[in-house]
């Protein structure tokens, strides 16, 4: 039986790079985003290649969701799927994920919100739904009766293998050491979207250094990360550290 793992991120979290290090496993298949065309369909979003996205993939919320209950579709023991919870607009939530395994992905607000505007002119609180990651967050703590894994991309930067080994363990996966490089270049599991966001991760090899340069924000993105700060620290308190 596949290991369905739901990675849920918000953008600009070294959401596409934990995507490759999982796919380098070689008993791993990956999903990129498989919501985005119907988020984009059902909300009228204005995003960088809106019709290629919709026109690329499926974007009906249930048919989209069949997909994803059943085996990975190469048959690998392990389906790792990335999604963004700022994506779930529509009649998918919560009780639909029964089976799957959950961790989340987070980073700190500035550098979240600094990496975004790096590619869009502006950004908004919604469009990274922090609010509800968090609120996903506390309904599978419940759960469970103790927080789902948790990992913060500048502590995977720093350490990658000692916090990846731990993820693993929590995920109940066996560790990789391929997790910790991969080829180069774009992949056919990429979402159609690559071309606007993915240039960056397409020429690495491997996880980058960690940031340690202070984030200078102009006043209302200082603003933003302000309101974003309480919902990541809700999260970030259950990081896994290596």
């Amino acid at each position: 039986m596949t290991i369905r793992i739901a990675m849920w991120s918000g953008p600009r979290n070294l959401s596409t790079a934990m995507m490759r290090s999982f796919g380098n496993r070689a008993d791993t298949f990956v999903s990129d985003e498989p919501f985005y065309g119907a988020f984009l369909k059902t909300s009228g979003a204005a995003h960088p290649m809106r019709d290629e996205v919709i026109a690329g993939m499926a974007c009906d919320w249930e048919n989209v969701m069949l997909s994803l209950v059943r085996d990975a579709p190469d048959g690998s023991a392990v389906w790792y799927q990335k999604h963004m919870w700022h994506h779930m607009a529509g009649p998918i939530g919560y009780d639909d994920f029964a089976g799957f395994t959950h961790a989340f992905l987070i980073r700190e607000p500035e550098r979240m919100i600094a990496s975004y505007l790096r590619q869009r002119e502006a950004a908004a609180f919604d469009d990274f739904a922090l609010d509800r990651q968090a609120d996903f967050f506390d309904r599978e703590a419940d759960r469970l009766g103790h927080a789902p894994p948790v990992v913060d991309a500048n502590d995977v930067l720093a350490n990658p293998e000692g916090v990846l080994t731990k993820l693993c363990a929590a995920l109940g996966i066996a560790w990789d050491p391929a997790m910790l490089s991969w080829p180069p270049g774009r992949r056919a599991t990429d979402g159609p979207w690559a071309p606007h966001w993915y240039s960056a991760v397409e020429a690495s090899t491997g996880f980058g250094p960690p940031e340690r340069d202070p984030v200078d924000l102009p006043d209302e993105a200082r603003s933003l990360a302000d309101r974003c700060q309480p919902y990541y620290q809700r999260l970030a308190v259950h990081r896994i550290s290596a």
